[in-house]
């Protein structure tokens, strides 16, 4: 909460930032193989959100954009969930994610047809290396996303005053119509 949402000052916008109960939403670290428990807690957790997305849509009206993100593993959830569900009228900020599970995982792909997305990580990370920030900067990029990514040398497991400032432009410019990182070529 104090890492970021204390920090946001965009006005007149709604977004949600979904937490954890328990601050976990599945007990593996996102880089460990995606053995049957680690499968059943992240689907649960996508279930969950899903069901919270789709109440966020059915009060705010599903033609207003959406912001979905999160820091660590709601980061990893987040990412998980654009590749499941994806892609939505809005934008995706993951600040330190990664996909959850090794790359010779089965793991859903979705094509993201030009979602914005924000990718953040560290080179000192001891939650998500740089190997694992750098194959989710390669799926994003395959699923075609609209996507900027930033990697922080020497940044503890922590949102720096930069990505928070990024996730703030971001919900400014859905606040004001517009789309996040400049306008798509038609």
């Amino acid at each position: 909460m104090e890492q970021v949402i204390g920090r946001l000052s965009a006005g007149r916008i709604s977004y949600c930032l979904p937490r954890a109960l328990g601050n976990s939403w599945y007990a593996a670290r996102a880089t460990d193989a995606l053995l049957d428990g680690t499968r059943e807690q992240l689907g649960l957790s996508l279930d969950y959100l899903r069901g919270l997305i789709e109440d966020i849509r059915d009060v705010g009206g599903r033609h207003k954009p959406l912001v979905l993100g999160g820091f660590s593993q709601g980061a990893c959830l987040s990412l998980e969930y654009a590749m499941k569900f994806g892609p939505w009228n809005g934008a995706m900020v993951n600040l330190t994610g990664c996909r959850v599970g090794q790359p010779s995982d089965e793991r859903p792909f979705a094509d993201l047809d030009g979602l914005p997305v924000y990718l953040t990580g560290s080179d000192q990370d001891p939650w998500i290396p740089v190997s694992a920030f750098a194959e989710a900067s390669e799926a994003l990029g395959r699923a075609r996303a609209k996507l900027r990514c930033e990697l922080f040398p020497g940044r503890p497991h922590q949102a720096s005053g930069m990505e928070v400032a990024a996730l703030d432009a971001i919900l400014a410019d859905l606040a004001t119509g517009s789309r996040p990182f400049g306008r798509v070529a038609a």
